[in-house]
């Protein structure tokens, strides 16, 4: 969500001083504090599973596997296991698949816009598989004229390519990305905690690690937008180590670096050089309806009992029983879910997670009036409400998009969407010129709000978690497997990641009971 994405892209009362927010704090007390802790955050409440059994309707099949969650990640396992022969039931919460994947209508007119994860890059090789065997088509995001540069009020232009605005504050935080891309290439991508310097790393925030390296107050600025433009979590909230390993995995086994930062963040020749006509969710849309006899839609997981010879999984449309389960969902979420025997490991892991706010807002307009400007349509700075704009498209309509970030989302969480509308409006006002409110339609979509996700668009660590229980993040845990994209090693918190999580969740199954 490009974030893609969904990065992990929370509210009041957080301490100033533990840089852990309240909402992360509250979410770990329910992750450790057991089933009655899951009750009360799993609506409706969670039922023992032999009473859930006694009235729900139980399915006799003992699938091979069952994948809990329709998002791309699960249906790339589901697709997987599917080609493998195995027999496999999808049991997805929401009534849609696709998961932080999802394409939105916009108020007026009911043009198609990416809600949530939409770009595609070099080296994302297999989304960039799955887009070509579904026929979904990709175009090159536009990248040509000036981008904007906003830092406290200051409007200030730069080429989009190569994309590096002449601000000497900027210039201050190159030996710092050197100085990452330097660590990337030795990295252990998808397991940080073996990192030799691991535990220095896990024990700061990545602001922290940040203010060790530069005083420059731009420089910092700009170092942690990179960090939120991803992530859509502040730099006080999330560990550095968790930071590097995001940028390490930017790529791919046969690849690697350089340039790891300017591919994560890039454009063209970066994470956001393609998006898809029509929007990235087709894909996952065409994925579900090749394996439409295998799925289950509004089916919520409220238990996974392996206490006997295989799993039961307990669903609001039914229990079902299986050799294998993958659960594909954030770490961030997955702990909604009892599991028994009780996980504990995995419990304190999932405690350690948070998923960043986000929202994104888009605008249509008759004409892309910023090129005939010599503009972009890309924007990144300390502006408010939007951190980070592009231009996107709907169905032949030109659009400008803004990612509502952080703390901007969390305060703009409840507020009107008119409100919300204007905002952002008066934000692309300021990059762009007042033709911006001109605007003939508009979608907004706040991914806080969605039961099903907690935010978006990806889930990140706090400080100590990946060097204490980062193992427990892909290891199976008896017959259940891990994916969703904060499991992938490489691209994770994007569409590629979540594909290779899945896949590599199916491959450990097909492994185990050749």
């Amino acid at each position: 969500m490009g974030r893609n994405s969904t990065s992990a892209r929370f509210g009041g009362g957080d301490s100033p001083n533990s840089g852990i927010p309240r909402r992360l704090f509250l979410r770990g007390v329910a992750a450790m504090s057991g089933v009655a802790a899951a009750m009360v955050l799993a609506e409706p409440a969670l039922a023992a599973p032999g009473e859930a059994r006694r009235r729900r309707e139980h399915d006799p099949t003992l699938y091979d596997a069952i994948v809990v969650g329709a998002g791309i990640s699960g249906l790339a396992a589901a697709k997987s296991l599917v080609a493998a022969g195995r027999t496999v039931k999808v049991l997805e919460a929401r009534g849609r698949a696709g998961g932080r994947i999802h394409n939105h209508p916009t108020a007026r007119l009911g043009l198609t816009t990416d809600a949530g994860a939409e770009f595609i890059g070099p080296t994302q090789n297999r989304v960039d598989a799955l887009a070509r065997e579904y026929g979904v088509e990709q175009l090159p995001t536009y990248d040509d004229g000036s981008s904007v540069f906003w830092n406290s009020g200051q409007r200030r232009l730069f080429a989009a390519q190569p994309g590096l605005p002449l601000d000497g504050g900027v210039i201050a935080a190159l030996p710092v990305v050197a100085e990452i891309e330097g660590i990337c290439a030795g990295f252990p991508v998808g397991e940080p905690w073996r990192h030799p310097r691991a535990a220095e790393w896990d024990a700061l925030t990545w602001r922290q690690w940040v203010e060790q390296r530069t005083s420059v107050a731009t420089a910092r600025m700009v170092l942690d937008l990179a960090a939120s433009a991803a992530l859509s979590v502040k730099g006080d909230q999330f560990s550095a180590l968790y930071m590097l390993n995001y940028v390490a995995s930017s790529t791919d086994e046969n690849t690697g670096g350089p340039s790891y930062v300017a591919r994560l963040l890039g454009t063209a020749g970066g994470a956001q050089e393609r998006v898809c006509n029509g929007g990235a969710a087709l894909i996952p849309l065409r994925m579900a309806e090749a394996l439409r006899e295998h799925i289950v839609f509004d089916a919520p997981v409220r238990a996974i009992d392996q206490a006997g010879d295989h799993a039961v999984v307990v669903s609001d449309a039914g229990t079902f029983s299986a050799r294998r389960v993958v659960v594909a969902m954030s770490p961030a979420i997955s702990h909604r879910i009892e599991y028994i025997p009780a996980l504990p490991e995995r419990a304190a892991l999932c405690a350690g997670y948070t998923m960043g706010r986000i929202g994104k807002f888009a605008a249509v307009y008759e004409r892309p009036w910023w090129r005939e400007k010599g503009l972009s349509g890309q924007a990144f700075g300390n502006a408010t409400p939007t951190d980070v704009t592009f231009e996107n498209y709907a169905e032949g309509n030109h659009i400008l998009m803004g990612f509502v970030s952080a703390d901007e989302m969390a305060r703009l969480d409840g507020a009107p969407e008119q409100q919300v509308v204007d905002e952002c409006i008066d934000a692309f006002a300021g990059y762009f010129g007042d033709e911006a409110r001109e605007y003939i339609d508009y979608s907004l979509f706040r991914w806080d709000d969605e039961e099903w996700s907690w935010g978006g668009p990806v889930a990140t660590s706090a400080p100590g978690v990946l060097t204490t229980y980062g193992h427990a993040l892909r290891d199976p845990a008896g017959v259940v497997h891990w994916a969703g994209t904060e499991t992938s090693d490489y691209w994770t918190g994007y569409m590629d990641g979540a594909v290779r999580a899945g896949e590599r969740a199916a491959a450990e199954i097909v492994a185990v009971s050749r």
